[in-house]
């Protein structure tokens, strides 16, 4: 499921050693240590089972969006990005590239058309995605490369949206809780009409996420999170 917010500082690496210090999470840390996810382990089984399969069950399909990126425009495949983990934890988010490559450098020059109040960026029409790119957001096709942050543990299947350092340092004070559990691959926010929802309306279902945080939630999400794909409303 789509969102690209915030910029790509420098090479991955780099990013994250420059970017490690949030220097406002740590006096709120109290507000993300006392959630605790009971079914944890169960959780994380279920990443790495249906994550690795699916990777294989969708091989064939990466690889072409892969291909067709590659001969729309010039730029790598994969788009990487700091964002933020769970208690603040830095890490490399990946996503297949559906801008221009040069989109970040363009970022300052369209602030003045955000249509998403609140701590993140977003366009409906923005001029800096390609054809492919408008296509594979539409369907959260960009999305599958985060299986691969699934199966190293930066991410669950399930779970808040991760965003960037630099949309953590606008959070007001209520929504650092949405740190105290894994990030997602989907969500309470996916499901219920993601850029359609406003800013404040998704940092609620987030946080109804975490105070309801359980097992059977997590299938319930995954299960309403296929027919919201293939409807695709508000993948922009």
């Amino acid at each position: 499921m789509s969102t690209n917010t915030g910029t790509t500082t420098g090479t991955a690496q780099n990013g994250v050693a420059r970017d490690a210090s949030i220097a406002h999470l740590s006096p709120y840390a109290r507000y993300m240590s006392d959630v605790k996810v009971p079914h944890m382990f169960w959780k994380r089984a279920i990443d790495i089972a249906v994550a690795g399969l699916a990777l294989l069950v969708l091989l064939p399909v990466m690889l072409l969006i892969a291909l067709l990126i590659r001969l729309e425009s010039p730029g790598p495949v994969i788009f990487k990005q700091i964002r933020i983990g769970r208690y603040g934890k830095p890490f490399i988010f990946y996503k297949f590239r559906s801008m221009r490559e040069n989109a970040q450098e363009l970022k300052p020059l369209l602030e003045h058309m955000n249509e998403v109040n609140g701590a993140t960026f977003k366009i409906k029409h923005d001029p800096r995605i390609t054809k492919v790119g408008r296509f594979i957001r539409k369907y959260s096709l960009d999305e599958l490369p985060q299986l691969f942050n699934v199966l190293k543990g930066d991410m669950s299947l399930v779970g808040p949206r991760p965003l960037t350092p630099c949309d953590i340092n606008r959070f007001e004070l209520a929504y650092f809780q949405r740190l105290a559990v894994p990030p997602g691959c989907t969500g309470l926010w996916q499901v219920s009409g993601r850029s359609n929802v406003g800013f404040d309306e998704w940092m609620r279902l987030d946080q109804t996420y975490v105070d309801n945080i359980s097992l059977s939630l997590d299938i319930k999400i995954l299960l309403k999170t296929i027919p919201a794909v293939l409807k695709g409303d508000g993948a922009y």
